[in-house]
């Protein structure tokens, strides 16, 4: 449920009619959420989340034409749409493309074979502004990061808290609000100050965006 107390409205973004009538069926059948519309393309993707401004879109990235990542980044960069919250959901656990969809504005990043209940928690987590992402997934993009230097652009941690750098941590390892805070024994109103004076400090546009300046800042290679 959005924080107006209406369901939460998802748009779907596939090309395979089949799949976007399964994931509508389970969505439409939790009373927090509502399918605002479908589509089978990335240019519907665009034009649908104008037109019906959804809260958020679960993208596919292989699409005909345009594809899910210029999709997202299409959406993302416009004004009107830029509030949207886009889970990339694809058959593929490929690095570039979590690195690319991370890059483009997407919020989380999800498996098509993932539990329908792991697809719903995913809408209500990216919604609330937290990033997600299989494990699967986020275990590749982490080794990914390891195997390499940081980028010589990373983020300067120097004007972070000690307790903001341990947030910034266990968002860079995926854990959600609450699980940070029973994690470093804090409340959650407390996380969301910490994450909110990061996104700040780090000039961040989202919660995604502070997972990649865990990476490229090294606290993951940091906590093994």
């Amino acid at each position: 449920m959005s924080d107006r107390g209406t369901p939460i409205r998802v748009v779907i973004a596939d090309d395979q009619p089949l799949l976007r009538h399964s994931l509508a069926a389970v969505i439409n059948a939790d009373p927090d959420m509502t399918v605002a519309g479908e589509a089978g393309t990335g240019d519907e993707a665009v034009a649908l989340s104008a037109e019906v401004g959804p809260d958020v879109i679960l993208m596919d990235i292989r699409m005909p034409g345009t594809d899910g990542i210029a999709a997202t980044r299409h959406i993302m960069a416009n004004p009107d749409t830029a509030h949207t919250k886009i889970i990339v959901l694809t058959m593929f656990e490929l690095d570039e493309y979590v690195r690319a969809a991370l890059q483009a504005g997407a919020g989380g990043f999800l498996l098509k074979d993932s539990h329908p209940d792991t697809l719903l928690d995913a809408i209500r987590r990216t919604h609330r502004g937290e990033s997600l992402f299989a494990p699967t997934v986020l275990a590749r993009l982490i080794e990914a990061y390891i195997a390499q230097p940081p980028c010589a652009g990373s983020a300067s941690l120097d004007a972070l808290t000690e307790r903001e750098t341990e947030v910034l941590t266990w968002v860079g390892r995926g854990l959600s609000n609450d699980e940070i805070a029973a994690r470093l024994t804090i409340s959650v109103k407390t996380v969301k100050t910490h994450i909110g004076n990061l996104l700040s400090k780090l000039q961040a546009r989202d919660r995604a965006h502070l997972v990649i300046a865990a990476y490229e800042s090294d606290l993951v290679r940091s906590t093994r």
